[in-house]
């Protein structure tokens, strides 16, 4: 392994190194960026906290890696922090108390770091000033999100399930069959236990979500009893019920500013048939659509983002997102494609850190909970989430390997780019509809290189400059790059 990934390095450093020295790489595409078409005002990054919080929630040097962008060590490696701004707090379905004879029904696969415990733990009193309410509950994954918030992000509450009591065999984890779990009974106090919370970690946490939402994945039905996490489906005519209780629960304990978004189903396709059978009243209560990106590079994100935003005017969040591929090529595919289709207005991965070898950008032992290897995933993500910032306008390139966002107070440009192609390429950036672009120092444009495949994790480079208005970049195979231009102007 460790001489596969020297040959990889020497290769690609040896091709980017000739190329730039001679000048002789050919030119194997041409972006041009459009200034006049944008597809909005960047909102930023994020992550889902459960369930790698609540295993690390405990921790600043995870908060200060995953949400600034100071440089942070962690086992011996000095890593660019993630800059991330979002944080989607689960509120747990899972206690371990006994009410009038009944308990909560645990699936038998279901691991104990993926059980979250919730706040209202008995039926018989809504009062979240009661003994029927555990303030201390979900201790690490809270914890994480308030040193999110100390470091600047906001936040997203969201219920993989309602509380185990609340659902129809009182387990938490889904039906037998699939099927919907929540009692028709509890449609409200489902509602009530979301917002209750909002409120709650206004006035305890510091923490102003600005967002909540009911539902995690409702119209898919793989949540069953014998389920590994916490889940349940809720068809689009329980949604449809749902959605009112949840914005008069809101209303009524003045959380009149908190949105209300919806309904993270897990493709773009199922999204969209979600949004679509909704009467105009149920759309009315939903602030953001979110949806999950698990469909990869399959399903019509044109058709998402004309239902929404276009026809609907509301906001379009990837709210979930991830894959298996530690390398992190997958997800730069898939995420540019997100860019050039769907247009949301941010991204979130799910979890950062997961114990499965290439889900996380940070692996763990789901046996001794211990942290791990960083995956190069991590020098992916940096790429985008440090250099596109909340509050850039996102400009179109016209190609799905490719996003450029502008921000008008520095005058800057940034391009983040792929090389799908098995091959190394030269891809060249048309500026020409810019009114001036004049780089840095001498037209300096300073980039930074990923190499999916082995060699740069993420590399600094100061050795590319603009010619006129445009500037020709070498890509090893398989290689996302930054490029920052300054002295842009529209």
């Amino acid at each position: 392994m460790i001489r596969r990934r020297t040959l990889l390095t020497a290769a690609g450093g040896t091709l980017l190194g000739s190329a730039l020295a001679t000048g002789t790489a050919r030119a194997d595409a041409t972006i041009a960026v459009s200034p006049g078409t944008s597809y909005g005002t960047w909102e930023g990054w994020g992550t889902s906290l459960a369930w790698w919080a609540n295993v690390f929630g405990a921790r600043d040097d995870f908060a200060d890696l995953f949400f600034t962008t100071k440089s942070t060590t962690y086992n011996g490696t000095s890593l660019p922090g993630l800059g991330l701004n979002i944080a989607r707090y689960n509120l747990g379905a899972c206690s371990w108390n006994t009410v009038g004879g009944e308990s909560m029904v645990a699936s038998a696969n279901i691991p104990g770091f993926k059980q979250i415990e919730g706040y209202w733990q008995d039926w018989n009193n809504e009062d979240p000033t009661s003994w029927a309410w555990k303030w201390t509950a979900d201790a690490n994954q809270r914890a994480m999100l308030v040193k999110a918030t100390s470091r600047g992000a906001t936040s997203e509450l969201f219920a993989n399930s309602p509380m185990w009591w609340m659902c129809l065999n009182h387990n938490p984890s889904g039906a037998s069959g699939g099927g919907n779990n929540l009692q028709s009974w509890n449609y409200r106090q489902h509602a009530s236990h979301l917002a209750s919370v909002a409120l709650y970690a206004k006035n305890n946490w510091g923490v102003n979500f600005s967002t909540v939402d009911a539902f995690n994945e409702p119209s898919s039905s793989w949540w069953t009893a014998t389920g590994t996490q916490e889940g349940c489906h809720m068809d689009a005519s329980v949604q449809s019920a749902v959605l009112p209780y949840l914005r008069s629960e809101l209303n009524n304990r003045g959380l009149t500013g908190v949105k209300i978004s919806a309904s993270d189903e897990t493709s773009y396709d199922l999204a969209r048939t979600t949004w679509n059978s909704f009467s105009s009243t149920t759309k009315g209560y939903v602030n953001q659509v979110n949806v999950h990106g698990y469909q990869g590079a399959d399903g019509r994100r044109d058709l998402l983002y004309t239902d929404v935003v276009t026809t609907a005017g509301k906001k379009l969040w990837n709210s979930e997102t991830g894959d298996g591929d530690g390398t992190g090529y997958t997800t730069a595919f898939n995420l540019l494609y997100d860019f050039r289709w769907l247009h949301p207005t941010a991204w979130v991965y799910w979890q950062v850190m997961d114990p499965t070898a290439g889900w996380g950008v940070i692996k763990y032992d789901a046996g001794t909970l211990q942290a791990g290897a960083i995956e190069t995933k991590y020098y992916v993500l940096a790429q985008f989430s440090r250099h596109i910032r909340p509050g850039m306008k996102i400009l179109d390139t016209g190609v799905s390997n490719a996003v450029a966002a502008y921000d008008a107070s520095a005058r800057r440009l940034v391009i983040v780019a792929l090389n799908t192609s098995t091959s190394a390429q030269t891809l060249t950036f048309d500026l020409s509809r810019f009114t001036t672009v004049t780089g840095g120092s001498g037209g300096l444009v300073p980039r930074w290189n990923t190499v999916t495949t082995g060699g740069d994790k993420y590399a600094s480079y100061s050795n590319t400059f603009l010619s006129g208005k445009s500037v020709a970049v070498p890509f090893a195979a398989k290689a996302v790059q930054t490029l920052q231009i300054d002295g842009v102007t529209i």
